[in-house]
């Protein structure tokens, strides 16, 4: 009987007892905490942006918006908001206008009827994301102060939108899209505008802001994330004028929070002067007033 080589035994004792310790090591490793409370809303927030669910990342977050007194999550979740409600306001302008361009281009009663109907539908989901905007911006911009960097936590979405709605270009010709394509255009609008919502934030275009979210946070200069703000808000106040949802109340409300941007901006401006960004803020200002006068 042959004997066995005495350095393969050892080798294998050796073997062993590595793998065994290393098994003991694993086995007695605290297992990775959870994140609880505000962590853990944040996380779900983001989880659901990276999901391209848009509605259930504002549920999350909307208690962190609120918070009182503020957690270290707090403004990280209002900029978030300001993201995807840009972005709803935004998606829901090109709808109603696509729809009314067909309302008007159509000859068939039918197609008349139905898109005027989700030109409809979908100016009062605007009204409502420039309204959700408006709160949101009174957080982040209480007292017309905003911090001089601000930080946007999240990764880029999974889905990203089309540079343009195939089937929206169908609709404003007059042309018939079936329900289900609405559906699938409306889903491409709001993944589009979230991403240029995105692209403004971070003050590019849609490759930069990818390639700063790739770590699933960046940083963005205080003072144009407030112009960026004031601007959608100018452009939501519009929902609400004489011509479209009549609502001089709520124009009002969404102008003045525009105004705590102006404030806000200038604010900052004064610590650090900067003659192209005292343009931009100027022409928000008149367009402020401009809006106001359509009451």
């Amino acid at each position: 009987m042959p004997k066995a080589n005495p350095s393969l035994l050892s080798f294998h004792r050796v073997l062993a007892l590595l793998l065994a310790s290393l098994a003991l090591v694993l086995s007695c490793s605290a297992p990775v905490p959870k994140p609880t409370g505000p962590a853990a809303d944040y996380q779900d927030a983001k989880d659901m942006f990276k999901r391209s669910r848009f509605d259930r990342a504002l549920e999350f977050s909307d208690g962190l918006a609120t918070a009182t007194p503020a957690t270290k999550y707090t403004e990280r979740a209002q900029v978030l908001r300001v993201v995807i409600f840009t972005g709803q306001l935004q998606s829901c302008k090109e709808l109603a206008e696509a729809y009314a361009t067909g309302a008007d281009a159509t000859k068939n009663a039918h197609f008349k009827a139905e898109y005027e109907r989700s030109r409809h539908d979908n100016m009062l989901d605007g009204m409502k994301a420039a309204l959700g905007l408006a709160e949101t911006a009174h957080q982040l911009l209480e007292g017309g102060k905003v911090s001089k960097q601000l930080i946007l936590e999240t990764s880029y979405p999974s889905v990203e939108g089309p540079i343009e709605v195939a089937d929206l270009a169908h609709v404003k010709e007059g042309g018939w899209v079936e329900p289900d394509h609405q559906d699938a255009a409306a889903v491409d609008s709001l993944n589009k505008a979230i991403d240029d919502a995105l692209a403004g934030a971070v003050s590019g275009d849609r490759s930069k802001a990818r390639s700063a979210l790739a770590s699933g946070s960046t940083t963005v200069d205080g003072l144009d994330f407030t112009i960026f703000i004031g601007n959608q808000l100018v452009d939501g106040a519009g929902l609400l004028d004489r011509k479209h949802g009549n609502d001089p109340v709520k124009l009002r409300a969404v102008c003045n929070e525009a105004s705590e941007a102006v404030k806000a901006a200038e604010g900052l401006l004064k610590e650090t002067p900067n003659a192209d960004k005292e343009k931009q803020v100027k022409k928000l200002d008149d367009q402020i007033k401009t809006t106001l006068k359509h009451i």
